[in-house]
Parts: structure tokens; C-alpha cells; sequence
């Protein structure tokens, strides 16, 4: 998956499913090719399937797995329900009038997650957004969109949320740049309201906030906002996403998420540590 994105409806699942059938049949001694030619598709379509980059279909897995060498028909209806379950639409799927293939994705494995480690230099991360700043990023990242378009987007975003407050929400560690907090976002009000939030979060025990200070000087991540995904099931290895103007490219291969986390390790220590990040905060905010 190095850069590129997985199809807009992946889910963790499908990419442990893809995961599993790339081990079967490097198992079973087969290459892409033989694989292809059993379904009679081309090699990169396996390649897909495997990468999670188009949705697994029934029939072709259920072939696969007998190729592999899997006799148990209860091993392989055990196999397909979860391709079943894995290509079922996610809840976001009710908002596909407004999203993005590329961030469909990202809403995906973000829901899965059980760590999400950001660096954010332009905005408060999604997740921690007041409604009304919500709206002012859209309405100046999207001026020429209609307003029911930004209203299903915030809508959205707020949605995205709820995955903080549910029974076992994930660890959601973010480094800011100062400048996120200087900036300006609409109206005073809205920046307040916003430190406000940002504020009552660090009260949580599953929210760490740490600040990059101007001071701190340059940093191994200059170049733009990650999102690194950690996840329970022990098959799917960390997933990166790394934003940019019309989109976003996603990192499986191992070399290329360990360069996304040293540079996060060497930001989070170059940042004001978890502790301080309230008084700063509220130091900001008196200013507005």
C-alpha cells in the first residue's frame, strides 16, 4: 500500500483479510501469477486484493482459498463471512454524497484504531474541533462549495467524534504546532471556544496534547500533517497517512512507518511535555 490508498470503503478487517490471503498463498508456493491465473484476472488485480486496494470478492476468494489449499469447507465459509462483514459500508457511508474515496478511507481506519498518533502544523486535529471551527476551515478550505455541502461535512466531522467518548476509545496522542494555536480561525469567539475544547481534553486519560514551540526551531516533519494508526488485530501492521492538497497517500512497508514515527518521537521530544500543555493553553487563550 506505500503510497497509495486503499479502496474508499477499506476497513482494517478487509486489510487483515488481504493480509491473510497474501500469507496463504505464499504458503501454498504461489505467485501472483499463478494466483491470477486461477481467477483468471491479472497479477496486479492480486496484488490489489491482497493490498486492499479494491473490495474482496466472494467468488474469487472463495476460489483462492481452494487453490491454497484450503479443503475445510468450514475454514472457508468461516473465511467468507468475514469478507462478508469486511466489504459491509461503514456507518460514513451515509455521508459518500460528500466524501472523498481518498478520506473515506482515513474515517476507516481512524474508527479501527486503538492509537492515533498525529502532527498537525495548520489546524486543531479533526477529532478535537468545536462545531463552529469546524465550519470556518471548511468554508475557507472549500470557498466555492455549496453551503449544504460544508454542513454535511461538519456534520461528519462531529460524527467522527464520537469514537473519543465510546466504551474503549482509542489513545489519541497529537503534537500542534504553536502556529495552530496562533492563527487566527474566524472570530475571537471561535478561537476561545476552541482552546476551551482543547483544554477540557487534557483532562482525559486518553488524550495527550503537546505543543511545538516556535522556539523549538525546525523539526524532522516539515514537510506536512500525519496521522500514524495502530491496531489490535496482531495481522495489520501500523498504517501512515500523510495529507496533502487534493489528497492523501497511505504507508504500510515498515522502513517508510518507522521514518513518519522517529520523526514524531523526535518532535514529541523537541514539544512542551503532556504536563504543561494546559497552562500554555490557558495562557493562549487570555490573549485572544
Amino acid at each position: 500500500m506505500t503510497g497509495r490508498q486503499p479502496a474508499g470503503g477499506a476497513t482494517a478487517l478487509r486489510l487483515v483479510l488481504g493480509k491473510r490471503l497474501q500469507d496463504l498463498r505464499e504458503a501454498a508456493g504461489m505467485s501472483f501469477e499463478d494466483a491470477a491465473r486461477a481467477l483468471d484476472v491479472t497479477h496486479a488485480t492480486i496484488r490489489r486484493m491482497e493490498k486492499a486496494q479494491v473490495g474482496l470478492k466472494v467468488p474469487y476468494v472463495e476460489k483462492l482459498l481452494r487453490c491454497y489449499g484450503i479443503t475445510q469447507q468450514s475454514e472457508i465459509d468461516g473465511f467468507l463471512s468475514l469478507v462478508r462483514e469486511a466489504n459491509r459500508p461503514g456507518w460514513w457511508h451515509r455521508y459518500r454524497d460528500v466524501l472523498p474515496e481518498w478520506f473515506s478511507a482515513f474515517v476507516s481506519l481512524e474508527g479501527e484504531a486503538d492509537q492515533i498518533r498525529a502532527y498537525e502544523p495548520h489546524y486543531v486535529p479533526g477529532l478535537l474541533q468545536t462545531e463552529a471551527y469546524a465550519t470556518t476551515v471548511l468554508r475557507s478550505g472549500m470557498p466555492h462549495a455549496p453551503a449544504r455541502e460544508v454542513e454535511r461535512l461538519v456534520s461528519l466531522r462531529l460524527a467522527r467524534q464520537e469514537l473519543l467518548t465510546r466504551e474503549k476509545p482509542p489513545l489519541l496522542w497529537v503534537v500542534m504546532d504553536e502556529t495552530v494555536l496562533r492563527r487566527p480561525i474566524g472570530r475571537p469567539n471561535v478561537m476561545r471556544a476552541q482552546i476551551s475544547r482543547l483544554i477540557e481534553a487534557t483532562a482525559s486519560p486518553h488524550i495527550r496534547l503537546q505543543i511545538l514551540p516556535f522556539s523549538a526551531g525546525l523539526h524532522p516533519a516539515m514537510y506536512g500533517p500525519f496521522h500514524i494508526f495502530r491496531f489490535p488485530l496482531p495481522e495489520l501492521p501500523d498504517v501512515v497517512c500523510a495529507e496533502n492538497l487534493i489528497g492523501a497517500a497511505y504507508y504500510e512497508q515498515r522502513e517508510d512507518v518507522s521514518a513518519f514515527r522517529e520523526a514524531l518521537d523526535r518532535m514529541c521530544a523537541q514539544a512542551e511535555p503532556v504536563h504543561r500543555t494546559e497552562a500554555l493553553l490557558s495562557g493562549i487563550r487570555k490573549e485572544i
